[in-house]
This record gives C-alpha cells, structure tokens and sequence, in this order.
C-alpha cells in the first residue's frame, strides 16, 4: 500500500483540485490512500494589495515547494498558470491532466456580457492581462482589483463592481456556471498562460510516485501546456504581468497565439505561429522572440520599471 501527501493551497478551489488528484490516483492503483497537506501562501496571506503591486513570482507556490522539499508532502497539486517557469531544483511538474476550459467567464449585473456593460461600468479583477485587452476596446470600462475566492469575488457584484471576470475552469471545477452570463471567446481576450491546466509536481528521485502520476498526463494538454509556458519563460514574465498565450491542435499540428499589451490597453502586440506539435518548445521561443522584436520588448521594460521589478 502507497500513502501519498498531497500539498495543496486552502482555497476551495485548490481542494477540489487536489481531491480530484487524490481519487485519479486511487483510481488508478485502489492500493493507494491519501491525504491533502493544506498549506498557505504568501498569495493568500496579501488580499488587500493587486497582485502586481507584491512582486516576486512563486506567490502561490513558494511554501508549497517547500513542503515538497522537505518532505512533508509527497507531490503537489498546481493550477498551472500560477506556477513560475522556473521551479526548485529536484523536483517537476511531473504530469497536466486533461485541461479544463481555458477561457475567461464574466458575472454581471446586466446579465449579458461586456457588450451588455454601460460606459464607464467598474470590472472587478486583478489579472492586468485581463486590464489590457479589455482597456483595448472598452476605453471608458474602470478597473479595481478583487482577490479571494470565486465565492468572495462574485459576492462583490452589485455592490462595488458591475462585473466580475474569472477563469472559467474554476467556476466550472466548484459548480458554478450558472451564476455566469458570458463565457469569453479567446479571440476576443487570450487567456492565461496554462489557464485551465492542473500540474502536479513531485520529487525527481521519488521513482514509485512518479511511475504512477506518470499516467494522469493527457499528451494534447502536454503539449499544448509546454508552448505556452516555453513562450513565457522565452519573456521571462510571471503571472502579474500582461502576457497572454493559446495553444491549439490539429492532428499533428499546434497553432500558438501570444500577446503583450500596455496596461492602459495603448498597445497590444499580438501575433501567432504554427508548427509541429512536437517543436512545441520552440514554436513558444519562436512566437516570444518575434513579439519581443515587435515592441514587446519595451512594453515588458516600461512595466517591470514601473513595479520597480
């Protein structure tokens, strides 16, 4: 019999996440029991300052790396678009199951979408990728930033913004599609890089437990998940700054969108390649470096300036 520690952040989100690892494993060898090592991040801890403004990366990884390292836990359990690119020696995101809907919801009190919003309506986030591109073609939209959980930012509505943007896996992970009014096509605002991807990291030496998360991979989230994360680690961007990246599959080929934008939405530079889904790591180089020489450079400098990053 393996007993597995699952390090996991609090948020009901998280636990669902964490959970849901926890029955694939024993799914996949009965043999198995677990239990979640819930942990709390500095991410956690800040909810009354946007996420830009804390600075560093790992916000939401860093103690649990740590539980990892030291051997309070045995794997983790990641929504991978909060997982810097670059991650403790000795251990990996070992697997990404199948991916969740990588698209943004919104909540509003209209009802419809952002087409349904009056002029000067107040979006409640805290993603600056969201800011951009939305700031990019709702000029007169106003801006404040909401943390918490789903729960707490959808309690917001009416009274201190008139919508509410989240990821749609999460909504669609706690069971909550029906209090959205619009699930956001990516053609309109590109999502997170990984958006709707779990990972799950564990120790590179740990051969039994890597044997088994081995089989939680679903190759199509793998492969999409590896260009986008190649293309933000190619910016060296973390998950507080305007970058934004989509892969997609046909048969053997991947097409990946990425984009850099100005947060007052001034400028946005968006461009996409297609390849081999096998080179997927260097069509996610290829795309960063073409938006760099585009004017992405200077975007990416004037904002890292301006956090004093």
């Amino acid at each position: 019999m393996t007993h597995i520690r699952i390090a996991t952040r609090r948020s009901p989100l998280a636990l669902w996440q964490a959970e849901y690892i926890a029955a694939e494993l024993t799914r996949l060898d009965p043999s198995v029991t677990t239990e979640l090592v819930k942990i709390v991040t500095k991410g956690d801890k800040i909810l009354d300052v946007p996420l830009a403004q804390v600075g560093g990366k790992g916000l939401f990884t860093k103690e649990i790396d740590q539980a990892l390292l030291d051997g309070r836990a045995d794997i983790a359990v990641h929504s991978m678009k909060d997982v810097p690119t670059l991650l403790p020696a000795g251990t990996s995101i070992r697997a990404n199951p199948k991916r969740e809907d990588p698209r943004d919801a919104i909540a509003t009190i209209t009802g419809g979408g952002l087409d349904s919003l009056p002029e000067g309506a107040t979006i409640g986030t805290s993603s600056l990728r969201r800011v951009a591109q939305i700031r990019r073609y709702y000029p007169s939209f106003q801006f404040t930033s909401i943390r918490g959980n789903i729960q707490t930012r959808l309690g917001k509505l009416g009274d201190e913004v008139d919508a509410v943007i989240l990821a749609a896996a999460g909504v669609r992970r706690m069971g909550m599609d029906s209090q959205m009014h619009d699930f956001i096509d990516t053609d309109q605002l590109l999502p997170a890089v990984a958006q709707g991807t779990l990972g799950v990291q564990t120790r590179d030496d740990d051969a039994a437990i890597n044997a088994l998360v081995d089989q939680l991979n679903d190759v199509d989230t793998v492969d999409r998940t590896t260009a986008e994360r190649a293309f933000l680690a190619r910016l060296e961007g973390g998950c507080q700054v305007p970058i934004a990246a989509f892969a997609m599959l046909d048969g053997d080929q991947l097409r990946l969108q990425g984009l850099v934008g100005a947060v007052d939405g001034s400028q946005l530079i968006r461009r996409e390649v297609t390849g081999l889904r096998s080179q997927a790591a260097q069509l996610g180089v290829a795309l960063a470096d073409e938006i760099l020489a585009a004017g992405g450079r200077e975007i990416l400098e004037a904002l890292y300036a301006e956090q004093g990053d």
